[in-house]
């Protein structure tokens, strides 16, 4: 099902680029006999804007081999599944399904020279990821039930993304650029403070993360202002995962946030 799941998103993705440069390719040729718009625009030192956009937020999990051999007795299998009748437990397996989200955000861009931008774009991020687990369970029978679980965690992040842009020669009113960098976010719905209750089991991820950027886009140059689509890559560098000796943890190595980004400019 998630290998279906990839490949749709990845087709979605080859769509919207192939439809993107089909689109800067007829611009370009349609205008080319027109008087380019704001001609003087990327000469500016600096100028600001907004930032509108959607996002898959997902984890790449690592698991430690062998997991599905550890057993859960007792005690620690009644903390992970405190509303199932169960005595011990296998994780029999355990992924993640990325879900969609939006982003708003403020762009200021400093000039550097003639194709080199510095920029940042402190933003607003909404969006959920959901982990899956299938639980191989017994209670006084010796044919095992299995348990499917769905670990929901909502996300708020603050970010704080600072960008080198390295753009193209412009072609009449469309530029290219690509951009890479870095940035600082904070989850404000993290639950990694939170104290669990005796009637569910949560799984907490970190509150601060730093990750690495990267992504391709296009300007637009119109008569009242400049508009850009782009899309961008985040990959988190640290583990996020907290770990507390339930089934639902004890399996991860490490657990990283990825984050893909459509997004639309406005300066």
């Amino acid at each position: 099902m998630i290998y279906y799941y990839f490949y749709f998103m990845i087709q979605i993705q080859k769509i919207f680029l192939i439809t993107l440069m089909l689109c800067v390719s007829g611009m370009a040729a349609a205008q080319s006999r027109q008087v380019p718009n704001k001609p003087d625009y990327d000469l500016a030192p600096y100028h600001f804007g907004f930032l509108l956009g959607v996002n898959e937020m997902f984890f790449t999990i690592n698991t430690f081999p062998g997991y599905q051999k550890k057993m859960y007795y007792n005690n620690d299998i009644k903390q992970s599944l405190p509303d199932q009748n169960v005595d011990s437990a296998y994780l029999f397996n355990m992924e993640a399904t990325p879900t969609f989200g939006f982003v708003i955000g403020i762009v200021s861009n400093l000039r550097l020279g003639e194709y080199f931008d510095l920029r940042f774009t402190p933003s607003l991020t909404f969006g959920e990821r959901n982990l899956d687990y299938t639980i191989q369970s017994y209670y006084d029978t010796p044919e095992p039930k299995m348990l499917y679980v769905t670990k929901n965690i909502q996300s708020t992040f603050v970010e704080f993304p600072l960008w080198v842009r390295f753009k193209g020669k412009r072609i009449h009113n469309v530029r290219p650029y690509v951009l890479a960098g870095g940035k600082y976010a904070i989850d404000l719905a993290s639950n990694a403070k939170k104290k669990a209750d005796n009637t569910a089991a949560y799984v907490f991820i970190n509150r601060k993360d730093v990750y690495a950027l990267g992504g391709v886009g296009f300007d637009f140059y119109t008569a009242y202002f400049k508009f850009g689509a782009e899309i961008t890559m985040s990959y988190g560098l640290f583990d996020v995962l907290k770990r507390d000796n339930t089934i639902y943890t004890d399996a991860v190595d490490r657990m990283s946030s990825k984050m893909f980004q459509i997004s639309l400019t406005f300066e």
